[in-house]
């Protein structure tokens, strides 16, 4: 069964920018239907960030309607103090997925860098090409956060688009098979 249309809301946590891109769904088709990031800068206090974070996702479902929400998760470091920041910027965006009553997917930031690139370490600049090339928009946002973002919704559509056709590439030639709407000439 393959699902006809579908709003993801792809979320990539900051404390300095927050991305996001609202990606839709028909027949199978991808579109880019709305990018940009949440400038924390301003914000001095750390517990306005995680609110003006909140408020803004509620924002974006309110007027989306998404139906699902995908977000990166916080990779690890070295600096414990950024580290937990990074979780609280993830948990306002989570919960205000949850206050509206929306599934909520975590992925890797390996994981989503391997759905777009098929590299688990490509670069933010990687990602954002890729991402123009199979969605076929041209406008680079001015903070990559936004294209992280729309790759965490994308690779989620990817994921569950995998797990609705019940099968995996066993060579090259399924996977061109499976995966037809990626392939351009």
């Amino acid at each position: 069964m393959t699902v006809k249309e579908k709003i993801i809301l792809g979320v990539d946590p900051g404390t300095t920018f927050t991305g996001y891109g609202i990606l839709e769904i028909k027949d199978n088709q991808m579109a880019v239907v709305a990018l940009g990031v949440i400038d924390l800068r301003k914000d001095t206090a750390h517990f306005l960030k995680l609110k003006r974070i909140f408020d803004r996702i509620l924002s974006l479902i309110d007027s989306y309607h998404p139906d699902e929400l995908a977000i990166e998760a916080p990779f690890y470091g070295k600096n414990v103090q950024s580290m937990l920041k990074l979780g609280r910027a993830q948990g306002a965006a989570i919960a205000a997925g949850l206050h509206r009553e929306l599934p909520v997917f975590e992925y890797a930031p390996r994981k989503i860098k391997m759905a777009i690139t098929g590299k688990g370490d490509a670069s933010k600049e990687q990602v954002s090409a890729m991402l123009m090339h199979i969605l076929h928009f041209r406008k680079v946002p001015d903070k990559l956060d936004a294209t992280d973002a729309l790759a965490a919704a994308v690779c989620h559509h990817f994921q569950h688009q995998r797990l609705r056709q019940g099968e995996h590439a066993k060579s090259w030639k399924d996977f061109i098979r499976q995966n037809k709407d990626r392939i351009t000439d």
